[in-house]
């Protein structure tokens, strides 16, 4: 990359500098010359895209607010359990063979655009069914369309990265990613207080159909802007048959200096998604089923987002490889702290307090888990292979949570708390193994 490359001028590249601090052009490393003189408008794209994102990801949570809905409807309680491993298992699994269609196609932002329109339609669809069908089947067609949604999100995640290299430099892409990440967590603190304020009456369902809606629109925006993005035509090598290269592609974990270890920690970081219901589990026992405890964990969870994540951001600028073992360490005691309050029974006495305060900070825990996670990744890869190291880690990974959260599942017939204490171990081990990954900043 030519050093001396100008970007843009005007008022974007005026706020793009305020936002971002840059004062020279001398930032855009790993991208081309043309990628370069876009970079500031692509940022702002990619800025709005992705708070719209994550904000329906916040506002729509299988690990919050679909939980509420099933229970709302009346839908048996073990739909309930099937949330998560549904959501995060069909988003990861079928990346691998994505992956190989995707190499094939010059520019990739499509694959983004329609992945984002699959999520709020598949959102949108849940509002229908929790309308116009009983109990139980209004249940199933919520967890198939959560299927559904998740194969849109998987989608979204194995292209993002690859269009998020072309695009954006090294050293601004946690930065993007942590500003959206706020913002978002912002719209969540606002909505909670909102849901909070609902008067008893008429609040079961209605504000969590409310809440569908405002998700499903933030998907079907998200869409519109990053349709808009800038993308000049990247390597279309490696493309082909989408299975035969999905095979051939699993021999880069080897070939791939530290891609393995990577792939370890994420695996093993695993920990703070799959202890996230087991937090709202010990909440909801200790403070009920209320829309108001709804609420307070969702604007909790978003305040945490609001806080940590434009931290983690700039933190995994520097060192995402740090971040990783950072974040291990801290899942690692808090859930040691947040079991010890559940046996020694402090939410018979402070109710669902200690567990809310435990899942706010867990939310900005798993913040930093996710930006570490991705930036590390985009910095690893290259123009040629980071599309394929996204998809083999996340099917992989896919793998794991499929297994590990099998496991978690039967530890957790035990209790939420027991289930917790483990999760704390994976935790450790993934702090210990990021100590060795390479530094790719």
């Amino acid at each position: 990359m030519n050093e001396t490359t100008t970007p843009e001028q005007g008022p974007i590249r005026d706020l793009y500098d305020l936002v971002t601090g840059d004062e020279n052009a001398r930032v855009c490393r790993d991208i081309s010359d043309d990628a370069c003189r876009e970079q500031p408008t692509n940022f702002f794209i990619h800025l709005v895209a992705l708070f719209a994102n994550k904000t329906g990801d916040l506002i729509a949570s299988p690990k919050l607010v679909l939980p509420w809905l099933l229970g709302a409807i009346g839908a048996p309680v073990w739909m309930t359990g099937l949330l998560v491993p549904i959501r995060e298992s069909l988003a990861l699994l079928p990346q691998l063979a994505v992956a190989g269609w995707m190499r094939s196609k010059p520019r990739r932002k499509w694959f983004w655009v329609a992945g984002a329109a699959i999520q709020g339609a598949s959102v949108v669809a849940m509002i229908a069914a929790a309308l116009a069908l009983d109990a139980g089947a209004a249940g199933l067609a919520v967890l198939t369309l959560l299927a559904l949604f998740s194969l849109g999100r998987g989608v979204c995640s194995v292209s993002y990265k690859d269009v998020q290299g072309k695009t954006i430099a090294k050293t601004r892409r946690g930065t993007v990613s942590g500003y959206a990440a706020s913002a978002a967590g912002g719209v969540a603190v606002v909505l909670g207080l909102a849901l909070w304020l609902t008067p008893a009456a008429n609040a079961q369902l209605t504000p969590i159909l409310v809440l569908l809606a405002l998700a499903g629109a933030a998907w079907l925006f998200a869409a519109v802007i990053f349709s808009s993005l800038r993308e000049y035509a990247g390597a279309t090598e490696g493309g082909g048959n989408a299975l035969k290269t999905a095979w051939q592609s699993l021999g880069i974990i080897r070939s791939k200096p530290g891609f393995a270890r990577f792939i370890a920690v994420r695996g093993l970081l695993i920990a703070t998604a799959l202890a996230a219901p087991y937090y709202a589990e010990l909440a909801r026992s200790s403070g009920g089923d209320a829309i108001g405890n709804l609420a307070v964990l969702l604007a909790l969870s978003g305040l945490a987002s609001l806080i940590a994540a434009p931290v983690w951001g700039r933190f995994s600028d520097r060192s995402s490889r740090q971040v990783l073992m950072l974040t291990g360490v801290l899942a690692a005691v808090l859930n040691l702290l947040v079991a010890a309050s559940a046996l020694f029974g402090l939410g018979e006495t402070l109710g669902v307090w200690p567990f809310a305060v435990g899942y706010f900070l867990l939310a900005g825990v798993h913040a930093g888990v996710r930006l570490g996670r991705k930036t590390y990744l985009t910095d690893l890869g290259n123009a040629e292979d980071r599309a394929q190291l996204t998809a083999v880690a996340n099917t992989t990974i896919g793998v794991i949570l499929l297994v590990g959260g099998g496991l978690i599942a039967l530890v957790g017939s035990l209790g939420a708390a027991v289930a917790v204490a483990a999760l704390t171990i994976p935790a450790l081990a993934a702090a210990a193994l990021a100590a060795g990954l390479p530094e790719t900043e």
